[in-house]
């Protein structure tokens, strides 16, 4: 048993050999042997064959098969039979004989083709970049020969475009025109009619236009896009889209993904294949990076140009794909990226390059009579005075890196020992007193070092440099330029992340507004600064739009990304935690597995964002009810968080938390109050004691106390909690009302139970998390007021939908 791929584009499987068809043999077949069936593929037989006069040769024989000769069937049939039979190029598989048996069923003799699929012929044989684009350039030539016959192929794939060796050279061969459709002339005397709905293809190649319903509505093109599509899976080593999405969705659901999705590029693809990358690089003969770089630019341009959703913006025919992935080929300016002079400048000098360097020197003594040039001349002084300033920000830079790690030479350390910290420490403050840095260059690495504390979790540090950088971006390039944008949503993000939420809010709804208005609704940027924005309002409690936020970003980063890039994943993560918070615990859990495992396989165990992950997959199985599972979760996650990030890290601190709230869980709270103390120590030093971390240290300490019967002590926490958040984050936050129920339970446990239902009233009216408002009657802090008409109403309320 095996699988062979002939010119009539079917894999088929091959297995014992069958009884050949006797009509055949004894009537048609007298120039033919019949040595094996190869199996059967879509509406033939077919066989291996051995022509025996007048020449000798294998060849491959196609039949209707017995049952499928109806009216259609034999149309479609004759449709590829006569579409083979009218190409005469070395790229497309010939037709050698044809006719009928005696019951009328249409046969042919086609060149047989012993190659396999163009994708694995270049895996297999480590193709370059440069190699491949060469085999596809024949692979255009033939298909354009077929338009030239009026005949449209409306399949064309990987499988369909076999390669073979002759003479030593790789040869391409385009099969299977079984589904062609004829331009100007019928290739049938019978009407070939495509069923209303239904969609005649393969999906992951298939055109928006292809897709409809009708089919009819088709040109040429329509190969072009599928032309684009193998391109872009012969660069890449992957598909824009996802097969397994595509054939799983609906018809409509297919129409629309083809119709709206865009494809990503092809060089940022590499960098969603996490560890597949090297392995995909390695089979064009580079590295990830060297292939990104080959990829990015023209090769990005000309791919999404063949695969573009209008056709009308697409090449107009498969010779116009060829030939500009020849002018690549040849460093030629490609028609797909705009002419810019500076574009074909380079591309010429690419093409010249001895010849330029031997030019430049007569050009050197030929600048004299090149006065009267006015323009020119300009041009060139503005070149030189921008290298000049070029190389004095190097210079900069270097003179600044060396600064900076001067802290470590001995002379300046004086025989103390340098941390890293220290260093940092030393940069940024030289960069906050300028040392006469141009203001563009000191903008932007105030940025990248305010991203390095952002990163360490020292979120005042990272706001005081972005603030800074902000000022300067705003005043030499303008409030909308791009950079000064980015630097504004990462300064709001430095705010939410250490509890500034009344000066982040303002800011990041300010430049989400902007960055739409700039770049667009559906623009990267317009997400990421959404995303910061979705998460200042996950900080103030405002879930439902905190949640309407994610979805749209998730949406966003599908259709723009696809739904496996690393952002993608990153908006499923954010949207899956906050449903863990509202009580969607399973669809949470669904949602967080797949983040993690994606995670897990594109970034390695133990990345801080597969680690972020893991943690929120402990928040949704703890909620779900499984402590036992979640507290393995957590101890996995700080083992691994303080190794890598360091004990005061604010996401080790969080995972530590977790931790303890999981044993609480257990009633384990002997276990969980030193936990909670080492948490709430760091946190009021590192974060300060009204951050909203710090707070969520003292409400678990006081339940630890609780629980191990040190009541008052836990009361005094409480209220002193309590009167900070009403302070920082107002009366009404979800965390001043887990408060106010925690000490409802206090006072109900010391008999005072009017206070009680007041405090539980309370904490009701300002947003109780639901999960815990649900489990209000089962409580057993709150046991005494069982019983009690007024808790029992609203301990009714709370499990209201």
């Amino acid at each position: 048993m095996g699988e062979v791929t002939l010119s009539t584009g079917e894999t088929l499987t091959t297995g014992e050999p069958r009884e050949p068809l006797p009509e055949l043999i004894q009537v048609t077949f007298d120039r033919y042997r019949l040595v094996t069936s190869l199996g059967e593929g879509g509406m033939g037989e077919v066989w291996l064959a051995e022509q025996v006069e007048p020449i000798r040769r294998r060849v491959a024989l196609k039949v209707i098969k017995t049952g499928m000769d109806t009216r259609e069937v034999v149309a479609r049939f004759e449709s590829e039979r006569q579409a083979l039979a009218m190409m005469d190029h070395p790229a497309i598989a010939k037709v050698l004989d044809a006719g009928k048996t005696p019951e009328g069923r249409p046969y042919f003799v086609m060149e047989y083709v012993d190659g396999i699929s163009i994708t694995e012929h270049c895996d297999q044989h480590r193709l370059s970049t440069s190699e491949r684009l060469e085999l596809l350039a024949e692979v255009c030539d033939g298909v354009q020969h077929a338009h030239q016959k009026a005949v449209i192929h409306r399949d064309l794939k990987p499988s369909n475009i076999l390669v073979t060796t002759i003479d030593g050279k790789a040869q391409p061969k385009v099969i299977d025109f079984g589904i062609a459709k004829a331009i100007g002339n019928p290739l049938s005397d019978r009407a070939l009619l495509t069923e209303v709905g239904a969609v005649i293809g393969t999906p992951e190649y298939m055109s928006p236009e292809q897709a409809d319903s009708t089919g009819q509505d088709i040109d040429t093109r329509t190969d072009v896009y599928s032309l684009g599509v193998i391109l872009y899976q012969m660069l890449t080593g992957d598909l824009p889209f996802s097969s397994k999405e595509l054939r799983s969705s609906s018809n409509e659901n297919l129409r629309r993904i083809l119709r709206e999705r865009e494809p990503g590029r092809p060089s940022l693809r590499l960098s969603t294949l996490g560890g597949d990358a090297e392995r995909i690089a390695s089979e064009r003969s580079t590295d990830a990076d060297s292939l990104a770089r080959q990829l990015a630019g023209d090769l990005d341009a000309i791919t999404l140009k063949a695969m573009e959703k209008d056709r009308s913006r697409r090449y107009g025919t498969a010779t116009g794909l060829a030939e500009d992935i020849r002018r690549y080929l040849r460093h030629e300016p490609v028609l797909a990226r705009p002419p810019s002079r500076t574009y074909r400048a380079r591309k010429w000098l690419r093409r010249h390059r001895v010849g330029a360097s031997v030019s430049a020197g007569v050009g050197v003594l030929l600048l004299a009579f090149a006065v009267s040039t006015t323009v020119q001349s300009r041009r060139t002084a503005r070149e030189r005075d921008r290298a000049n300033h070029e190389a004095a920000a190097a210079g900069r830079v270097s003179d600044f890196l060396t600064r900076m790690f001067n802290v470590s030479d001995p002379s300046e350390a004086r025989g103390n020992s340098i941390t890293a910290r220290e260093i940092l420490d030393r940069a940024a403050t030289d960069l906050e007193t300028g040392r006469g840095m141009d203001p563009g260059l000191q903008a932007r690495m105030m940025d990248t070092v305010g991203g390095v504390y952002a990163n360490l979790g020292l979120y005042p540090r990272a706001a005081s440099l972005f603030e800074k950088a902000l000022e300067i971006r705003r005043r030499t390039l303008g409030p909308d330029h791009p950079d000064t944008l980015r630097t504004a949503y990462k300064l709001g993000a430095a705010y939410t992340r250490g509890a500034r939420y009344t000066e982040a809010d303002p800011l990041l709804v300010d430049t989400v507004a902007r960055s739409e208005r700039v770049h667009g609704p559906r623009h990267l940027e317009t997400l990421t600064a959404m995303n910061n924005l979705a998460n200042l309002r996950l900080g103030q409690g405002r879930r439902k739009e905190a949640e309407g936020l994610y979805r749209k970003i998730l949406e966003g980063r599908r259709q723009l990304l696809g739904p496996e890039h690393l952002e993608t994943i990153t908006a499923l993560n954010n949207l899956a935690l906050i449903l863990t918070d509202s009580g969607s615990d399973k669809e949470a859990e669904a949602m967080l597995r797949e983040v993690v495992e994606t995670r897990r396989r594109a970034l390695g165990p133990e990345h801080p964002d597969t680690l972020a992950a893991m943690n929120n997959l402990g928040l949704a199985v703890r909620n779900a009810g499984r402590a036992a599972e979640a507290e393995t979760i957590f101890r996995q996650t700080v083992e691994i968080r303080r190794r890598i990030l360091g004990p005061e890290h604010p996401d080790t601190l969080g995972s530590v938390s977790n931790l303890a709230n999981t044993l609480m869980d257990q009633q384990r709270a002997v276990e969980a109050e030193p936990l909670y103390r080492e948490t709430l120590e760091i946190e009021r030093r590192v974060l300060g004691p009204d951050h909203p971390h710090t707070f969520l240290a003292v409400m678990g300490l006081a339940g630890a106390l609780s629980d191990q019967g040190h009541l008052r002590e836990a009361e005094t926490l409480d209220r002193e909690l309590l009167g900070a958040q009403r302070r920082v984050l107002g009366p009404e936050s979800p965390q001043a009302a887990m408060s106010e129920y925690n000490l409802a339970g206090l006072a109900a446990r010391t008999a005072r139970t009017r206070e009680a239902l007041d405090l539980l009233r309370q904490s009701m009216a300002h947003h109780l998390p639901k999960p815990i408002a649900r489990q209000m009657g089962q409580d057993p802090d709150l046991a005494p007021l069982r019983g009690n008409p007024e808790f029992e109403a609203i301990s009714a309320r709370a499990r209201a939908p």
